[in-house]
């Protein structure tokens, strides 16, 4: 029977990149809540130290460290510095990604695709090779890949990230598969559309906004907070069955068959 023991994170470390805002600070809050250990990745150091001293406010242990996933070596420092600081891995969420590219799909530019891939797809791919021998050591491990409904449709003016996107989705598929004998879960999330800065273009133009939001049949944006409760579920042992899967957090937009239009 699945009771509240099964969400609790105590004693479990957790690395979450894009950890300074959005999405990802809403799950480093919530992991920190259910008792694990918060490392913070973000480029830039101080917003990822005000991030870190945040939860240790509300009574909860963090690191914060500066690294860009675009950089291989940043991504080996970062992990060396996790595993020295709180002894091992055992979660990593993806969630660190860019869009420098917002227009027709044609208009891209080569300097688009490879700073969108290089994050977006390859940068999660450096990651979860450099956690993965910590999470083997220590008997099995979580990995949460944040995504997109937009790996799962096509959005207007931004094909490169979704193209991005629906990279990450078969990325989880195959870890998945090749993880599983090691007791490492891999799954993803997709969510709809987050007020978040990352996404500010999209709900801060009007006319943008408008068609987002009769896009959803919930008739608004997600907050980050509403999807850390899933990333808690498969941080924990509750999700012990459960991998290679993509969890939809999008107001019913999918279920309903909506495109943005």
């Amino acid at each position: 029977m699945t009771t509240g023991a099964n969400f609790d994170l105590t004693g479990k470390v957790a690395l979450i990149t894009g950890g300074s805002r959005g999405i990802g600070l809403a799950v480093a809050e919530a992991y920190a809540a259910a008792g694990a250990k918060v490392a913070l990745a973000s480029r830039k150091q101080d917003a990822v130290d005000e991030a870190a001293d945040a939860i240790r406010r509300g009574g909860g242990e963090a690191l914060a460290v500066a690294a860009h996933t675009g950089d291989g070596v940043a991504v080996t420092a970062l992990v060396e510095r996790v595993v020295a600081h709180f002894g091992g891995i055992d979660i990593l969420v993806n969630n660190a990604a860019t869009n420098p590219h917002f227009g027709p799909f044609l208009s891209a530019e080569d300097s688009h695709w490879d700073k969108i891939l290089d994050v977006n797809v390859k940068g999660y791919f450096r990651m979860t090779q450099a956690c993965v021998p910590s999470m083997r050591a220590r008997g099995g491990g979580k990995i949460i890949n944040v995504a997109s409904v937009a790996g799962l449709g096509p959005q207007p003016m931004m094909g490169v990230y979704c193209v991005s996107k629906a990279a990450v989705l078969m990325m989880t598929e195959v870890l998945a598969s090749e993880l599983a004998a090691d007791n490492i879960q891999v799954n993803a999330i997709a969510p709809g559309f987050v007020k978040t800065k990352f996404s500010q273009v999209l709900w801060s133009t009007p006319e943008i906004s408008e068609r987002l939001v009769k896009a959803v049949p919930q008739r608004r944006m997600a907050e980050p907070e509403e999807i850390a409760g899933i990333a808690v579920y498969l941080a924990s042992a509750a999700s012990s069955f459960t991998t290679g899967a993509t969890f939809v957090v999008d107001g019913g937009q999918m279920a309903a068959g909506l495109n943005v239009g």
